[in-house]
């Protein structure tokens, strides 16, 4: 469980923190693609941003599909006579890294995204400096919250995998997880 909350914090707080911030910090607008958060227009550059919230946001066929994506556009804006430039900017972390082979895209983390689409090198600070104590205000809340989920999981798990004595049904709970569904209807031969 903690895994996936981990995961999902990580996309919402993307999706719906940094994103939004960026875009408006860096004065971008939406950009004409799937996969592209905003752009930045310049007289001899297109900067196309993707926004993740950190460094470890995807395996490769995700980072290959960013490629895809940022060529897409590039194909569409080939007529502007600018020089394209994708970029995944990630919220937090200290990546830095040029394009390769794999991933034709640049990547900065933490304080070097945040300069680029600002120009103030102490952006990334001020943004912790907002935030205060909003996330220890909301620690109780998700703790309760947590425990609950925990106490139900367990509750369904002893349900439904654990023999009396509390060791667990391995059998049953492997042929939950892999073994072929049967259809409610049985196909005629």
């Amino acid at each position: 469980m903690a895994a996936y909350v981990t995961s999902s914090d990580e996309t919402i707080f993307g999706n719906v923190f940094f994103e939004p911030i960026a875009k408006l910090a860096a004065s971008g607008h939406v950009a004409p693609s799937e996969g592209v958060d905003f752009a930045l227009e310049k007289p001899d550059r297109y900067l196309a941003v993707a926004v993740k919230s950190g460094p470890n946001w995807g395996n490769a066929d995700q980072h290959k599909r960013q490629s895809t994506n940022f060529d897409a556009l590039r194909k569409r804006l080939y007529k502007l006579n600018k020089q394209f430039d994708p970029l995944v900017g990630q919220a937090y972390g200290q990546q830095c890294s040029e394009p390769t082979d794999n991933s034709r895209f640049r990547r900065r983390s933490g304080q070097a995204f945040w300069q680029e689409i600002t120009n103030d090198p102490d952006f990334y600070l001020k943004l912790i400096r907002l935030m205060k104590d909003v996330p220890e205000r909301n620690r109780p809340k998700f703790r309760a919250e947590w425990d609950q989920a925990v106490n139900r999981f367990t509750r369904d798990f002893m349900a439904d995998f654990c023999r009396l004595d509390g060791s667990i049904d391995w059998e049953r709970l492997v042929a939950f997880n892999s073994a072929v569904k049967q259809s409610a209807r049985k196909h005629k031969r």
